[in-house]
């Protein structure tokens, strides 16, 4: 088991009578979902759809803990504050070394599991504090195995939608539990079948160019890659020029892109996907 400290990460706690009705009819994810010690993803996105806000959020003994980066983490909390108007909540920033993961099944009891990795049938873990040393190399090696893009590291903030990051596929947004921000362009994405944009795992004949490299499909921009690790890479591209392309390339090294498995995404010129 590995123990992988994350000094970049921060957690705000929202507790008090209406904490779980304010949530619910702000965010993407449906907390009814959300099982003792797991965390699951979300956003908070712009009313035109875009994400502006990545995080977990888990349930405690007194309303719910959001983790999310720690650069984001003063603006989060004021714009949950904007929204807060009369509702009974109380939203705070939690003093805390960052954030520990753990790898296996061999974790702290008050640690909580990370949802975005069980698709992958990997078993990640992570509890607020220091209680291992930073390896940034491993847990990005780890994501982009996973399919599991954050915010910084795999695309802006406002620079993309939540199908764009697999976010429809994963559990981080709900399209049952009724309104929240930005709800009526996702969905509207959703029922059209429009998403273009799609997170595929990138693989180079050799090890990749940096982070931000565009990919070319025939020549055309399709895209760019997100999180790299020597030859393995995230990117999100555009699904319709990725599948009629002949050749692949980030730089100068020849690429394949193949969906996530678990994605139920598959690479046809038309952008259709699997059921």
């Amino acid at each position: 088991m590995a123990e992988i400290h994350l000094p970049e990460r921060a957690v705000i706690t929202l507790a008090g009578d209406d904490a779980e009705h304010f949530l619910q009819n702000l965010i993407t994810t449906d907390l009814d979902r959300i099982g003792p010690a797991e965390a699951w993803p979300g956003a908070l996105l712009t009313p035109q759809g875009k994400v502006m806000f990545d995080f977990l959020i888990s349930r405690t003994d007194t309303g719910f803990a959001i983790e999310t980066h720690a650069e984001d983490a003063a603006s989060l909390l004021q714009r949950l504050m904007l929204y807060k108007l009369r509702a009974k909540v109380t939203i705070a920033a939690e003093e805390t070394d960052g954030v520990t993961v753990f790898t296996g099944d061999d974790a702290p009891d008050t640690a909580v599991t990370d949802m975005r990795f069980s698709p992958a049938s990997i078993t990640v873990k992570r509890l607020p504090g220091r209680h291992g040393n930073p390896d940034p190399e491993a847990y990005k090696a780890l994501r982009i195995e996973a399919g599991v893009p954050e915010m910084h590291a795999d695309y802006g903030p406002q620079d993309a939608f939540p199908h764009d990051l697999l976010f429809d596929r994963n559990g981080a947004v709900s399209f049952r539990k009724g309104c929240f921000v930005g709800q009526e362009v996702v969905s509207r994405m959703q029922h059209r079948g429009t998403a273009r944009r799609r997170l595929v795992l990138v693989r180079g004949a050799e090890a990749l160019p940096a982070a931000g490299t565009t990919i070319h499909a025939d020549g055309k921009p399709a895209g760019e890659l997100g999180s790299v690790a020597g030859d393995a890479a995230m990117a999100i591209l555009r699904i319709d020029r990725a599948a009629s392309a002949e050749n692949l390339t980030a730089g100068d090294v020849a690429v394949t892109v193949t969906p996530y498995a678990w994605s139920g995404i598959t690479l046809e010129p038309s952008g259709a996907e699997a059921e």
